[in-house]
């Protein structure tokens, strides 16, 4: 069903009975960027995928998920005029498990700062909407199924776009199950993100409580990143 987000710009969202909540009254403070900053900026895209599994810390730590949201906020905050954002849920492989959308362009009337706000609280605000059951924590972890519904949906052309996970990078789906120390990630069908910018893993390995498990998570991203077309990845444990 079609439900808005009541914060001081109204943004449209769109969740089957999971709606994203305000945290706070009003937005987060952030510094206000000026109008010729942002309009010399050259307009990129960026689409945030929010993973529900149940084995990401993000759905129940709200100091690990408030850092998510302000390090991407910080990303957001910094965008010109034109740049699209897409925040998106991820988990199971069932596009009814995930309704939640978000779309906005960045424009006088959406100004970076103001949007950084909305998806800082929104990320920060994961474990909220996961403990209250507006949105469900989900028993597989589908990063390959996600990732290809992006770029056939976004894809990489138009626009410079990166695409930030909010995960702990453990695929655990029919391709791969990263948990077991002897699977490994599969190699993709061509080159499906050629011509994007950056891939970012925030998260990486948080849970696992192993830096040996860490590395290899990030040795097998950096892999299949590069093998799928991406300019350049980065995958975070802590920053």
């Amino acid at each position: 069903m079609n439900i808005m987000l009541a914060v001081a710009t109204t943004v449209a969202l769109i969740g089957g009975g999971a709606m994203a909540i305000d945290a706070s009254h009003n937005r987060l403070p952030v510094t206000p960027v000026g109008y010729t900053d942002e309009t010399d900026r050259p307009a990129s895209r960026v689409v945030i995928g929010i993973d529900l599994s149940k084995s990401n810390p993000l759905i129940e730590n709200p100091q690990f998920a408030a850092k998510v949201g302000a390090r991407i906020a910080g990303i957001v905050s910094k965008l010109g005029f034109a740049s699209e954002v897409h925040v998106r849920t991820f988990g199971t492989f069932d596009a009814s498990a995930n309704p939640f959308y978000y779309d906005t362009m960045i424009s006088a009337r959406s100004r970076p700062e103001a949007v950084a706000s909305d998806v800082e609280r929104l990320i920060a605000g994961t474990p909220v909407l996961v403990a209250s059951g507006k949105w469900k924590a989900q028993g597989r972890t589908n990063i390959l199924a996600f990732l290809d519904n992006v770029s056939r949906s976004e894809g990489c052309s138009g626009l410079p776009t990166t695409i930030i996970l909010a995960t702990d990078g453990i695929e655990d789906s029919q391709f791969a199950r990263l948990d077991d120390p002897d699977d490994h990630l599969p190699d993709p069908d061509g080159r499906p993100f050629a011509g994007c910018a950056d891939l970012q893993i925030l998260g990486l390995g948080e849970g696992t409580r192993s830096p040996i498990k860490t590395a290899r998570l990030r040795a097998e991203w950096t892999r299949w990143a590069r093998e799928a077309g991406f300019a350049h990845f980065e995958g975070l444990n802590d920053w």
